[in-house]
């Protein structure tokens, strides 16, 4: 059979994709990201109002991408909508930064993210399983976070009814633990509120600017999947109602639940202790009740990121698919196993890279690679609602327009100039990152003529 007849079923309704939106979202940038903002911004009240900002933007872009995904209801996303939209060329480029980025990077993150958690939680791990003599603590850490890739991998590769039935676990434990701790937290766990107050006056220069720029990449990075049901629209039932309601109810659960977690991480931690701080979770459940909860919390959130990266393993390879079946990339990419019925070249394909990254960065850079990167094309496929509605094409029109959309292509706008001063390494790779693409797609292109 042809790459070409082959098919992904659509078997999924409202609550599982729900699910992994939700589980997509939240991920390793809620438990990690509060620190750097605050070494940042070293004001807690600015720092929330950033996190409600970022929230409002995500669930604009939730309305347009809900209103693009039920008029194009194909695994993909941002890929599709460029590339039917605009331009095949543009639309490969945001493929080939999902494949490098988008996918890859967040499941580095999330696996590195997790292996911190559990050896903070587990502190003799590594000497127990006789590892101290072996290798550093930084390199077990990333082995641990390589294992974690490897099984989730084995997990996805057998079917996406298998694959979500994990991950609806997974992400229903997430949720609760997130909603426990901030219940526990502010009813009988040790804080203050005075650390609400305890600012300093911020700058508004330029180089404030510069400083908000880049925390909002940091908060858009936390948001990220905000879009996810897109990229699975040909495994969706009743993709045109199911998509934009999965996109909308997810963005605003997620925003709730992260204005309360940092509303207690602040109530437990002083912002001169957040400051800088990777696994602030765990460090703000210590400080709320005790060493032995620093332990427990930080064992159920290593699980809670490993929800995320197997997220975001389901996710990417419906791009990979995509792009094969236009002919714009690797024929083993759209290829079906026969048995479980999922792209497993893709799958593998997106973990290899994501083990690559794991071996070379570390875990701030990664942050600021991905956030600037993912937030160059939804940029373009915002706009493509305005060509929809222009050629009256769309299968369903969302309220919100043109409001949502303008909000969210000028805060997009202003957050990667902004960024670009404040981390022009990072910022440059990533941009080089998405024109070296270019070449790629008319190596591929002459392939398929």
């Amino acid at each position: 059979m042809s790459h070409s007849n082959q098919k992904l079923p659509r078997k999924l309704g409202l609550f599982p994709v729900t699910n992994i939106v939700v589980a997509n979202i939240i991920g390793a940038g809620i438990f990690t990201t509060t620190g750097f903002l605050m070494d940042s911004l070293g004001n807690p009240l600015l720092m929330l109002a950033l996190w409600f900002v970022g929230g409002i933007i995500a669930f604009c872009g939730a309305i347009a991408f809900g209103e693009l995904g039920a008029t194009f209801p194909e695994a993909g996303g941002e890929y599709i909508f460029i590339s039917k939209l605009f331009n095949p060329l543009l639309g490969f480029l945001t493929g080939w930064l999902s494949l490098i980025v988008g996918f890859s990077a967040p499941i580095a993150a999330s696996a590195i993210g997790f292996s911190g958690y559990l050896t903070l939680a587990f502190p003799s791990l590594q000497s127990s399983l006789l590892f101290s003599e072996v290798v550093s603590p930084e390199f077990f850490e990333k082995l641990l976070a390589i294992i974690v890739i490897l099984i989730f991998t084995l997990i996805h590769s057998r079917g996406i009814i298998f694959g979500s039935r994990i991950q609806n676990v997974l992400t229903i434990l997430k949720v609760v633990l997130i909603i426990g701790l901030i219940i526990a937290g502010f009813t009988i766990g040790t804080g203050s509120f005075d650390n609400f107050q305890n600012t300093v006056n911020y700058e508004f220069s330029f180089s404030g600017w510069k400083s908000i720029g880049l925390s909002l990449i940091f908060v858009m990075f936390a948001y990220s999947g905000w879009n996810s049901a897109t990229y699975i629209g040909s495994e969706i039932k009743s993709p045109q109602r199911v998509i934009p309601m999965s996109l909308l109810i997810s963005t605003g659960i997620v925003m709730v639940l992260y204005l309360l977690l940092n509303g207690f991480f602040v109530y437990a931690i002083s912002p001169e202790e957040l400051k800088g701080v990777p696994e602030i979770a765990g460090l703000a459940a210590g400080k709320a009740f005790g060493n032995m909860a620093e332990s427990v919390i930080s064992l159920l959130i290593s699980f809670a990121l490993v929800s995320s990266l197997s997220a975001f393993i389901i996710l990417g390879p419906r791009v990979y698919y995509s792009m094969t079946k236009e002919g714009y990339f690797f024929a083993f990419a759209a290829k079906i196993h026969p048995k479980y019925k999922v792209p497993v070249g893709a799958i593998i394909l997106q973990s290899s890279i994501a083990i690559v990254l794991v071996l070379s960065g570390t875990f701030e850079q990664i942050l600021v690679y991905m956030g600037f990167s993912l937030g160059i094309f939804p940029i373009l496929a915002v706009l493509g609602v305005f060509k929809l509605r222009l050629k009256g094409k769309s299968a369903l029109k969302l309220p919100g327009f043109p409001f949502a959309h303008v909000i969210f292509i000028v805060a997009g706008i202003g957050m990667l100039i902004l960024t670009f001063f404040e981390r022009p390494l990072e910022s440059s790779i990533a941009i080089l990152t998405a024109l070296s693409g270019i070449p790629v797609f008319y190596w591929f292109k002459n392939r398929r003529n």
